[in-house]
């Protein structure tokens, strides 16, 4: 997959599995990773980035297997923009469509 189209899509792809339930770094990681291929750390800088941005929240979580996680919480503004982004996405993939003339 072309990485241009990653790049662009990645923070909703993250958004959006915050959307139904907490996750850790790992866990999003290996949502993501399983759909498309990604470098490794490169959702962690995302993470980061929305974090210092408000859009997520951070909690530890002890583990029986090794350290405690830290899980992130979608906040009230990241919720707004993980809707903001999708109605941008399926418009976009709409024009798109409509270019390559693939109208539905």
């Amino acid at each position: 997959m072309n990485s241009q189209f990653k790049k662009g899509a990645l923070e909703l792809c993250v958004l959006s599995q915050l959307k139904t339930m907490d996750r850790y770094g790992y866990q999003l990681t290996d949502a993501v990773s399983k759909q498309m291929q990604i470098a490794p750390g490169t959702l962690y800088l995302i993470l980061k980035r929305l974090k210092e941005d408000g859009m997520l929240e951070t909690y530890l979580v002890e583990s029986d297997e090794g350290p405690a996680r830290k899980y992130y919480h979608l906040t009230a503004k990241g919720k707004e923009k993980e809707e903001e982004l999708e109605a941008e996405w399926f418009e976009f993939v709409k024009a798109v469509d409509l270019l390559l003339g693939k109208e539905n």
